[in-house]
Parts: C-alpha cells; sequence; structure tokens
C-alpha cells in the first residue's frame, strides 16, 4: 500500500502547490512512558469536546434523551428533503464524471499503476464499508418493509382481518427486498465515492496530505492548514466518531439478544454496556498489536465466517426461493429506483423518514472512516474504473446477502404465520435485534449458528473499533499514518463510551440521534467537496494536454 514520504514537503508541478509538511503543527513529546505526536488544535479540541458530551450525557440522561429525541424528530421530519436530494445529487455526480472527460484521469498521475489485483481490490472494497449492518439488519429490514413501512405504499400482505392475501405477499416481498437494496445499495456507495475520490486525487494526484482538509485546497488555499481546516478534520472527527458509535450500539444491542436467545442471559442496558466494555478491551489488544497482527488477521477470520454463515443460511433454507427472491427485488429495485429515490409527492413516511433519512445520515457519518480506507487501497485506478466499481461490486455483494437472507425469512413469515419467531420479533412485538435469531430458529443447527452469528458480531465490533480508531487518530495526528499506538487506543476507549452514554442516554433513538446531528454539518462539507474535485479534475485534464 503507497504512502506519502512525511520528512518533506509535498510539491507539485501546476497550480495546487503548497510548503506544508505533514505533521509540521504537531506537538511532540512523552508523558511516563507514553509517546505522543498530535496535531495539537484538532486533537486537544475533540478530546475535550468528546469528554463533555460523555461527561454530560452521564450527569443528565433524561434531559439528553429528550434532547436526542429532538433531533431525530428534525432531521427526519424537517430535513428528510434536504437529505434525499444531496444523496441523489451525489449519484448524479458519480454518474457525470465517468462520462465526461474526466473518467479517464488515474488516481496517482498517468503512470500510476494499481497497488492491487482487482480480486484483491474487490474484497477490501467490500470490507471497507460493511460492517454489523449486514447481521442486524439482513432480516429485519426485508421483512419489516414487506409487512410495516410499505415503501410507496404497497398493499400489506395481511388483509384487514389479520389473513394472508395472496394475490400482495409476492409484489410485497420484491418491494420489501427493493426497499431494503435501496438503503444498501449504490446511493450509499456515491457518498463514500466523493469522499474517496476527493481524497485520492489530492493525495496521490496534488501531493498534499492524506487529509480530509486537503481537499478544500482549491477552495481556502494555505488558509486551509490554519482554522479553518481544523474545523473541518474537527467535523470529519465527530462525524466518524458518532457513526461508529451507531454501529458499535447496535453490535452490543444484537450480541446481548443473541446471548438471551442462545443461553438465557437477560437483555437489558447494563448488559449491552458490559458488551461494549469487553469488546472494547478486545479492541484495545488489536490496536496494540498493530495493522498486520491485529484488525487484518480478525478481518480475515471474519471473512471465512461470513462467507461460511452466508452457504449454511442459503442451502440449509429454501434456496431456489432464495435466489428467486433475490432476483425478484433486484429487478424490482432497477424498476422502482427513481419513486424510491423520490423527495416529494409520496406518502410512505414510515418508510421514508424513519428508516431512509436515517440510513443517508448514517453513511455521511461513515464517510471520513470509510472514504479514507477506500482512498488508501484504490491508487492507480482510472476515475471512470473506481466509480463504477466503488459503486457496483459491493452493492452486488450487499443484494445478494440481504436477498438471500431475507428471502428466507420472509418464506418463514408467510408459510407459518401463526408460528414465526420472524413475524414476533419484527412484527408484533418489534424487537429488532432478534430478527436474525427468529430466522435462524427454524433452520437446523440453531444453537451453533446462533452462537456463530454472535461471534461474527462480536469480531464486526472489533474491526470497527480498531480501523476507526485508526482514522481518527490520523486525523488528529495531522495526517500522519505511524502516529504512537497509544494514541489510537484512546480514541478506541472514547468510541466505546459514546456508544455507551448514547445506549443509556436513549437506546437506539439516541444512536439515531447522534448519526444525524453529525450528518447534517458535515453534509455541507461534502457539497462543497464536489467542487474541489472538480477543479482537481480540470487541471488533472490541463496537466495531461500540456
Amino acid at each position: 500500500m503507497s504512502t506519502l514520504n512525511e520528512s518533506e514537503p509535498h510539491s507539485v508541478a501546476d497550480d495546487m502547490q503548497t510548503d506544508y509538511v505533514v505533521g509540521q503543527d504537531n506537538i511532540k513529546g512523552q508523558f511516563g512512558p507514553i509517546g505522543f505526536d498530535i496535531h495539537n488544535r484538532v486533537f486537544i479540541v475533540s478530546a475535550l469536546a468528546s469528554a463533555t458530551f460523555i461527561i454530560l450525557t452521564l450527569l443528565f440522561p433524561e434531559r439528553a434523551e429528550s434532547i436526542f429525541q429532538s433531533i431525530v424528530a428534525f432531521s427526519t421530519g424537517t430535513l428528510d428533503w434536504y437529505f434525499m436530494i444531496l444523496v441523489d445529487f451525489f449519484i448524479l455526480f458519480c454518474l457525470a464524471l465517468v462520462v465526461l472527460p474526466y473518467g479517464s484521469v488515474r488516481l496517482g498521475g498517468a503512470d500510476a499503476r494499481p497497488d492491487h489485483s482487482y480480486l484483491s481490490w474487490f474484497a477490501l472494497l467490500f470490507t471497507a464499508g460493511i460492517g454489523i449492518g449486514l447481521l442486524f439488519f439482513g432480516v429485519l429490514e426485508p421483512v419489516y418493509h414487506a409487512n410495516v413501512s410499505l415503501p410507496l405504499g404497497i398493499e400489506s400482505p395481511f388483509g384487514s382481518n389479520g389473513e394472508l392475501n395472496p394475490e400482495a405477499v409476492a409484489n410485497a416481498s420484491a418491494m420489501g427486498l427493493a426497499g431494503t437494496y435501496l438503503h444498501w445499495g449504490i446511493h450509499g456507495w456515491a457518498v463514500y465515492v466523493v469522499m474517496a475520490l476527493g481524497l485520492g486525487l489530492f493525495t496521490y494526484n496534488k501531493g498534499l496530505p492524506f487529509s480530509i482538509r486537503s481537499v478544500f485546497f482549491p477552495i481556502l488555499g494555505d488558509r486551509v492548514w490554519g482554522w479553518w481546516g481544523h474545523v473541518i478534520d474537527i467535523l470529519a472527527v465527530f462525524s466518524t466518531l458518532f457513526g461508529l458509535a451507531t454501529s458499535l450500539g447496535l453490535g452490543a444491542q444484537q450480541a446481548n439478544a443473541g446471548m438471551n436467545f442462545v443461553f438465557g442471559m437477560e437483555v437489558n442496558t447494563t448488559t449491552q454496556v458490559i458488551v461494549i466494555v469487553v469488546v472494547t478491551a478486545a479492541a484495545l489488544v488489536s490496536v496494540w498489536r498493530g495493522l498486520e497482527g491485529g484488525v487484518k488477521k480478525l478481518s480475515e477470520i471474519n471473512m471465512v465466517l461470513a462467507v461460511l454463515f452466508f452457504f449454511f443460511v442459503l442451502f440449509a433454507g429454501p434456496t431456489l426461493l432464495a435466489f428467486t427472491g433475490f432476483w425478484s427485488g433486484l429487478t424490482t429495485y432497477v424498476t422502482e429506483f427513481l419513486p424510491l429515490s423520490a423527495p416529494f409527492g409520496r406518502d410512505d413516511d414510515a418508510y421514508r423518514q424513519a428508516w431512509t433519512i436515517f440510513y443517508w445520515a448514517w453513511w455521511i457519518s461513515w464517510a471520513p472512516f470509510v472514504g479514507m480506507f477506500i482512498a488508501r487501497v484504490s491508487k492507480g485506478r482510472t476515475v471512470r474504473e473506481f466509480i463504477l466499481c466503488v459503486l457496483l461490486v459491493p452493492s452486488l455483494f450487499i443484494f445478494i446477502w440481504m436477498g438471500v437472507f431475507g428471502s428466507t425469512a420472509l418464506e418463514q413469515l408467510y408459510a407459518d404465520p401463526t408460528t414465526s419467531l420472524v413475524k414476533e420479533y419484527v412484527i408484533d412485538n418489534y424487537r429488532p435485534e432478534l430478527s436474525l435469531f427468529g430466522m435462524l430458529n427454524e433452520l437446523p443447527l440453531t444453537g451453533l449458528m446462533s452462537t456463530l452469528g454472535i461471534i461474527l458480531a462480536l469480531i464486526f465490533f472489533i474491526t470497527s473499533s480498531d480501523s476507526g480508531s485508526l482514522v481518527i487518530d490520523t486525523i488528529t495526528a495531522g495526517g500522519k499514518i505511524d502516529a504512537p499506538r497509544p494514541q489510537r487506543m484512546f480514541w478506541a476507549v472514547i468510541e466505546g463510551l459514546i456508544a455507551i452514554v448514547l445506549l443509556i442516554g436513549g437506546g437506539l433513538t439516541a444512536l439515531q440521534a447522534g448519526v444525524t446531528a453529525t450528518a447534517i454539518p458535515f453534509s455541507i462539507v461534502m457539497l462543497l467537496m464536489c467542487y474541489s474535485i472538480i477543479k482537481a479534475l480540470n487541471s488533472e485534464l490541463r496537466l495531461i494536454r500540456s
């Protein structure tokens, strides 16, 4: 993986030149046995603000819960049109870059070649933006959308008398999967493309530090190394922190639910806090072992277990119906793509506001984290190749997973609604964290596979915390990627603490509030980023033609 030479000034032979040296504003030193190398303003402001949030939420949980509820109501009820237009714009922006001459620009310059084969690159892209969501939402969303939220006002499979309506079952199942694909498909990956493309262009082509503030050099010039840049990086830190905290909170809820399902362990906030503490401790060990000995090995183990888990569900369940459901959902997703993406003229608020807007905010919050990772593994790709692959390849993998898990659960539900645990956990007595285990209950080896599901959730938890702390540490170390390990460990602890206080301060509502609150300001940053990307691409085309 290519990295920048951090000992020399970054300069280029075009109109974007700077004498800035990575880490030049950092404070280096030793605090007892602990070394540190931090960007004093970004690190200190981010750390103090995080600590203040944690303390105030713990001291005033009821007040915090009220504030969280207000944030969610405002974001989903008032700004729903904004988030939908914004993410639709990101898709159009990406497609425009593909068809325009900009698509021929290569990340790293005309002579750059990819660091990874297609197979390795696709595997890295898949793991980049996939976490606990596959397990938490793979069963929940298709079933919920097909029977409760009803995208685009489709007819419920259960009639007014509670009896199944055979004519509505096929349509609802297809639309439930299509609605799920919307949230996990190219809309979200377009958000990642914008972030990763900006970082790739300004790092590899313009020689600027591997930092989000670098993308704004065309707008701010050398002022980007001052307080304007500090604000951008601090927003990125909080966006990443709360996006990760949401994933960690959901992971703790699902792990706790699985332990209840398999071992009878009580489901409550205290248990979930213990889960977060234990897994954060494991993440600290992973951080200490480093990228090669820690998160990389865990990721490899997780990929193998996830593949085995997927094929078990595929072949132990209704295999043909699972493939049929996946394809039906995919074709419906394509045909209903525009109506599902439309921000106006709809009456499906339960779907659009409660689900889609939360997802768009969540993807934006994860953009600094995933975007930096994608940029680091994509040097040497053309802009056209980069955009098409990042939009389509991970989306297809996710569609297959969600299609198989969702179709299996829907088949169980409609085959016997009176005894289906999926119906009980998703429709009758909404317990989203148990939806996966309700589906596994109808398959062979329920206890073993449920235990495997818990293990997968916990490893996703650890790798997300480890990788996220690396990204946050890079930002707060002024773009350095080799800062002392204790700094990464510090941010892993902060992530865990924020997840804990959000659970204490309101559970799922608080997790949603944390995401949307940080996504609102950072969405503006990403809009401005599109302008900088165009400026950089114009500069590259001039260099190619000169």
